[in-house]
């Protein structure tokens, strides 16, 4: 049986809640599935503080001791996850942005790559593109693969009946695409997840001396070797890798030259 966590980032049971039941409802008659929800709002989880210490130690000498641990094995342990909130102040919940804060060390040491994501939004009139975007760079950054984007209008008032039926229509081929990316091995990358590698490897692999954490994980990962040309192992189209190896080369040449200058100013100033 395959099994989905939702993260629900809305403070209430309304529009963003209806809509994950109304997947998950699709997503059982389509096969055995089971569904667990993890309710930001009622979960023990802190405020970054900007400390860095999950960058320059580990996530595990985090000061702060509260259920983020626990959210990240439950993620762990589903088959895919759905990244679910409501659309305030044209962006994510304050819930779901302390949650995406809360777990920033993984933008740096991803690991989510045998998972599958499903975006999902509700807003009263606009502002799904820029959260789902937003919550598509999220997941693929944490190595999810994407397999749909759900964003709802869902004003507080009554909807016309044709609208009523167009958002069943896109919650259930929502259910169906997800359920379906459940059985299937995962996809080849996009030339988006191909310029993230490259660009994050160009980064990490000249920070080692200033993150030390992020080196020695890409370093045991072997995604710092050249002949890697992505996270995981699986075909990579051509034309990707050589404008990611472009853009490897680039970010580098710029990261070598910010360090020597913040070098050459540390030995001016002693």
């Amino acid at each position: 049986m395959k099994r989905v966590l939702v993260i629900m980032g809305s403070p209430r049971m309304g529009n963003t809640m209806r809509a994950a039941q109304a997947i998950e409802e699709r997503m059982k008659e389509l096969g055995e599935v089971a569904f667990e929800y993890c309710m930001l709002k009622d979960a023990d989880l802190a405020r970054c503080r900007g400390c860095f210490v999950c960058f320059q130690k580990g996530e595990e000498h985090c000061p702060l001791h509260d259920d983020a641990p626990d959210i990240e094995r439950r993620m762990h342990e589903a088959d895919g996850v759905i990244f679910a909130t409501p659309v305030y102040g044209m962006n994510v919940s304050g819930l779901f942005k302390t949650f995406v804060d809360r777990f920033s060390y993984i933008f740096h040491r991803p690991r989510f790559f045998d998972k599958k994501a499903l975006l999902l939004t509700t807003t009263g009139a606009l502002g799904e593109k820029e959260v789902l975007d937003y919550l598509d760079l999220v997941a693929r950054i944490w190595g999810f693969e994407v397999a749909g984007r759900v964003g709802l209008i869902t004003p507080p008032y009554d909807l016309p009946e044709e609208k009523v039926r167009r958002n069943a229509e896109t919650l259930d081929a929502a259910a169906r695409a997800f359920h379906g990316s459940l059985y299937r091995p995962r996809r080849s990358p996009g030339w988006k997840d191909i310029l993230v590698f490259h660009g994050m490897r160009a980064t990490f692999r000249e920070l080692a001396a200033h993150a030390p954490v992020d080196y020695e994980y890409w370093e045991q990962k072997g995604w710092l070797d050249r002949k890697t040309r992505y996270f995981v192992e699986g075909p990579v189209n051509p034309l990707y890798h050589a404008l990611g190896s472009l853009i490897e080369w680039y970010i580098g040449r710029q990261v070598r030259k910010e360090m020597a200058g913040l070098r050459r100013k540390s030995d001016q100033s002693t």
